[in-house]
């Protein structure tokens, strides 16, 4: 081909562009930054910008409005502040914060704004949603009554989850919340629900920690991990609860069950504290601006069971939240606890004491209760509570003398059974036969003369030995029902077959 012919098809090329380019007026709000650092840019120049709307900045940088006053906006910036200066300018984009959804998140590692962490390939989005998104109206919903299976006796068969249930988790650091979160997820290796895991302000180490034990343990690939360390700039940790809820519902949105768990939400409070003092806002309560409630609130509402109209789906949310030195009446947790269905309680005493999970049975409490319980597990369990409560009171006038009263001291023996039954390894879910097994076996006095020490072993065992042995009780319980007493017998039988089956001797 000639020269010639090449710049003539060149110049056919560039008409083409040319003409197809619309060449009509556009009109583009223009501001520049005033100040910035520590994440957040004041600007002037923007009057016509909306709350929580993205703009963008000279040097490619994306931020948010979250404050407007008279003559300047607060932006939170997305990204790294190294290249967003004084004077540069900020152009409004007229879009609010998306981020991506679908299943191609399913077993990814994203930040708040769906880009990979994990070394992957680019995520394919099945569509972009807003992180924002109105709540589930009292029409739309349903009620609460499909179970959430934690795996975790004392969770279970005390305080059990519903589908569409919002459930707080709290107590001092390092006791065990996040770990009872996780269990959470990993049992969830058998059930229809996606996992949803919200890191917000944690440590690198944690984080990886918490990945790990999911790859390891539970079902990875029906699992979206959401990611805004400790290190990522304000506005990605705030915007993390968000992009998470809104990841989760696009399944629910499908008919399908969904578990976001937020950890946690006293850094994120922490996080919106930081970003509204920056940004000039009149602080209230612990330095807490005046919306904190409302920030959250609106956050945890989109958990809710929708009506058969809408689908059927659930979203059913796990925030945690932690104290300082065990004080439950601190502002962010009151406002947690008045917006959730219930609360687990974590006691750094029983932690210390080697009772883990670690729970306040006395402090702890389910609202939705035991219309989402498996039948079978709420006929086993049905006075458990109760026993354990008054075994605790018991227990502690012990410290004073002897007891002598018969009655007293089978009480007592009872209940020593009682918690040993509800201490779990972590990383170690039960089924809801093993459950409905060992909780006949305490209230029925199966394991009153069983060593203390013995009973992890008998724990370990159950599961073996009822597949081998019980396979049609396992299957009746598994499917749901009620516990029939023939069932039951049997099931009593087959805990009665293990004791003898281990002996007094067995290692």
């Amino acid at each position: 081909m000639s020269a010639e012919s090449e710049l003539d098809g060149w110049l056919e090329r560039a008409k083409a562009r040319v003409e197809a380019t619309d060449l009509a007026p556009a009109a583009a709000e223009v501001g520049r930054v005033e100040s910035a650092a520590d994440g957040i840019a004041l600007v002037s120049g923007l009057p016509g910008v909306r709350l929580d709307e993205l703009v963008h900045f000279a040097g490619g940088e994306v931020g948010f409005a979250t404050s407007l006053d008279t003559d300047t906006v607060g932006c939170v910036l997305l990204d790294d502040a190294v290249g967003v200066v004084a004077g540069a300018s900020v152009t409004r984009t007229g879009e609010v914060v998306r981020v991506p959804v679908g299943p191609d998140l399913l077993g990814r590692v994203v930040d708040p704004l769906g880009r990979p962490l994990d070394g992957g390939g680019e995520i394919a989005a099945h569509e972009f949603l807003p992180i924002e998104r109105p709540a589930p109206t009292i029409a739309e919903r349903d009620f609460v009554t499909e179970p959430v299976e934690t795996g975790l006796l004392i969770v279970d068969a005390m305080f059990a989850l519903g589908r569409g249930q919002r459930e707080l988790i709290v107590g001092d650091r390092a006791i065990g919340k996040t770990a009872l979160a996780i269990d959470t997820i990993i049992n969830q290796r058998g059930s229809d629900m996606i996992s949803v895991y919200v890191a917000v302000g944690q440590k690198s180490s944690t984080i990886a920690r918490a990945i790990e034990a999911v790859r390891r343990h539970g079902k990875p690939e029906r699992t979206i991990f959401v990611v805004a360390e400790a290190s990522s700039a304000p506005g990605l940790q705030w915007i993390a609860p968000f992009a998470g809820f809104t990841m989760a519902e696009y399944f629910r949105d499908q008919g399908g069950h969904a578990l976001v768990v937020v950890d946690d939400l006293t850094k994120h409070a922490a996080t919106h504290r930081e970003i509204a003092l920056l940004t000039r806002q009149p602080p209230g309560r612990e330095a807490y601006p005046g919306d904190i409630f409302y920030v959250h609130a609106r956050l945890l509402e989109r958990a809710a069971k929708l009506s058969a109209e809408k689908g059927g789906g659930s979203l059913t949310a796990l925030p945690i939240a932690e104290l300082d030195a065990g004080n439950l009446s601190a502002y962010i947790p009151t406002n947690l606890i008045s917006i959730t269905d219930g609360q687990i309680v974590l006691d750094a005493a029983l932690f210390r004491a080697g009772q883990k999970p670690a729970v306040d049975v006395g402090r702890s409490v389910s609202r939705v209760g035991g219309k989402t319980q498996a039948p079978a597990l709420r006929e086993a369990a049905h006075a458990l509570r109760l026993d354990y409560a008054q075994f605790l009171e018991v227990e502690m006038f012990t410290r004073f003398g002897a007891v002598t009263d018969p009655r007293v001291k089978e009480r007592i023996e009872r209940g020593r059974r009682i918690r040993a039954v509800l201490a779990q390894a972590q990383y170690a879910p039960l089924r809801l036969v093993d459950e409905v097994a060992l909780v006949r076996a305490v209230q029925h006095g199966l394991l009153d003369k069983v060593p203390l020490d013995r009973i992890a072993a008998y724990r370990a065992a159950l599961p073996a030995f009822l597949d081998a042995n019980a396979r049609p009780v396992v299957d009746a319980v598994s499917a749901g029902g009620k516990l029939e007493a023939e069932v039951a017998a049997k099931l009593d039988d087959a805990f009665t077959r293990l004791a003898a089956q281990l002996g007094p001797d067995h290692g």
